[in-house]
């Protein structure tokens, strides 16, 4: 996934309202900027960050700038962490439609935001002659308390729970129920759920995956010009 235009450099004043951040560009202008991420971005947001931003090409948008990433040093030196919860999908999807994500290729079709379940959209079904369809959600992961080890979640998330348990009952029918967690952070080696920070995530993860569901990780390669998906990681206890 290339970015429409280069990134601009800007620096962290504040996170805010889950959805607002103060940067300052490299002119010295302060201006706010959508950030598309409704969790807790721990380790994240510190002042005084490097950030890297997009621009809308609306001039109607009410906020022209978003951020995509932020520069973040794990004890190996600074790397990009991608922190737009709204890119992990479009990833996927290239990554799908390129046979990069060995453990899902070989499908006929690729169909995106499918009702399934009690009022929910699975993020991708995968449908082939002669296979059981194939249900795949897909998780951004963003968060590295310890390094090379990639968390999820970073704040309790009750509708990460319900997909789960979602996709439990698609494996309960005899489909084929995939969780893909897609890792914005190119150093991570490893995966791991954050149980201290959402035991009842851990335990509809726990659920989920004695019901039948498969669990994936994939961590992503990261640039000023793009985000691609790259090799899978173990998933660790």
């Amino acid at each position: 996934m290339r970015f429409a235009a280069p990134l601009i450099p800007a620096t962290l004043i504040r996170r805010y309202k889950r959805f607002l951040a103060d940067v300052t560009l490299a002119s010295g202008e302060t201006v706010t900027v959508h950030c598309a991420n409704p969790g807790a971005m721990l380790g994240l947001m510190e002042p005084g960050a490097r950030v890297w931003l997009s621009k809308s090409a609306n001039p109607k948008r009410k906020l022209g700038y978003s951020w995509e990433l932020v520069e973040v040093d794990f004890g190996g030196g600074a790397e990009l962490v991608g922190i737009n919860t709204a890119n992990p999908n479009a990833l996927a999807a290239e990554a799908l439609a390129g046979g990069r994500i060995a453990t899902l290729a070989g499908y006929d079709s690729i169909r995106r935001e499918v009702k399934y379940g009690e009022n929910s959209r699975v993020d991708f079904l995968l449908e082939g002659r002669g296979r059981p369809p194939c249900y795949v959600e897909i998780k951004n992961v963003h968060l590295m308390r310890r390094r090379g080890l990639a968390e999820f979640p970073d704040s309790v998330t009750a509708r990460g729970a319900k997909h789960l348990g979602e996709l439990a009952a698609m494996a309960a029918q005899g489909a084929r129920a995939v969780m893909l967690y897609l890792v914005q952070i190119g150093s991570a080696e490893r995966f791991a759920l954050a149980r201290d920070i959402d035991t009842a995530y851990a335990a509809a993860f726990d659920r989920a995956r004695a019901g039948g569901i498969e669990a994936i990780a994939h961590r992503c390669r990261l640039s000023h010009d793009a985000i691609e998906v790259a090799a899978p990681i173990a998933i660790v206890d």
